[in-house]
């Protein structure tokens, strides 16, 4: 049985998906253990049964200048087309509203969190950032193989990217965010997760079968990044290519019966 108070020794490091970006610049309260992206504030929950499983849709108030390119009803759908062996035990998708500090020091699309904390529980977690679209991303020139590949992908998302001299830049918009996020970063963190599974199986009741869950869990986070990221985006392009071959995306956006509203 798995053993939630055992908390992955990954917590905090880039193995268990922090950001490259943010070593020793977002503050870290003394009073909490918890990482930035666990400190929400104002939130709504919501439980959803999808193919049979459970998932609760956290949903932190956003910034007036910000908002989430997609609803949720949006993600259930992309969701209810995925395998829902490919589930595992991954129940919380968090929308999340980032801080000002954090959308310069830690910019990402989402995170997968292989052990995050909520209301005292400790479970897998996709987080996904709301957009401040009053603002810019800008991609140093100095790419590796893999940041050109991942700017190629997003040009082909719609993403209107121009030299600036100094920098790649690109202006925010809703529809070429929603691409990312939900068409092809989504699938992608469900591709990390797959690929985890195969490594690890939750651990029995007996010590033996834990310290052997512990090795297997060791193993899967010390592959190369690039192999776990080959892993996650063929994982995405293959059900990318599934779900538009069913006509399933792309889809207009589902708006949502209730929405959260948005902070002063």
């Amino acid at each position: 049985m798995y053993i939630p108070t055992r908390r992955n020794r990954n917590i905090g490091t880039k193995k268990q998906g922090h950001g490259q970006d943010n070593e020793l610049t977002i503050s870290q309260p003394a009073i909490t253990l918890k990482s930035f992206y666990e400190r929400l504030d104002n939130y709504e929950k919501e439980k959803r049964i999808i193919n049979e499983h459970e998932f609760l849709f956290v949903t932190e108030q956003t910034r007036k200048k910000s908002e989430h390119a997609w609803t949720v009803d949006d993600i259930e759908k992309i969701i209810r087309s995925i395998p829902s062996n490919d589930y595992g035990e991954l129940k919380l998708v968090i929308l999340r509203q980032p801080k000002r500090k954090e959308e310069t020091l830690s910019q990402v699309w989402r995170r997968l969190i292989y052990s995050y904390e909520f209301e005292g529980d400790y479970l897998p977690a996709i987080v996904i950032e709301a957009i401040d679209y009053s603002k810019s991303f800008k991609w140093s020139k100095k790419l590796s193989p893999n940041a050109q590949h991942e700017l190629d992908r997003l040009r082909n998302d719609g993403h209107e990217i121009v030299d600036d001299k100094r920098y790649f830049k690109a202006e925010y918009k809703l529809e070429n965010v929603r691409k990312t996020q939900l068409y092809r970063t989504l699938p992608h963190e469900f591709g990390h997760y797959v690929h985890y599974l195969e490594f690890v199986e939750r651990p029995g009741t007996e010590n033996e079968e834990f310290e052997e869950w512990e090795k297997r869990n060791d193993r899967y986070f010390k592959l190369p990044k690039a192999d776990k990221e080959k892993f996650a985006h063929n994982y995405a392009d293959d059900l990318s290519n599934e779900l538009t071959k069913k006509g399933i995306i792309s889809f207009d956006r589902i708006e949502n019966k209730i929405t959260v509203p948005k902070n002063g």
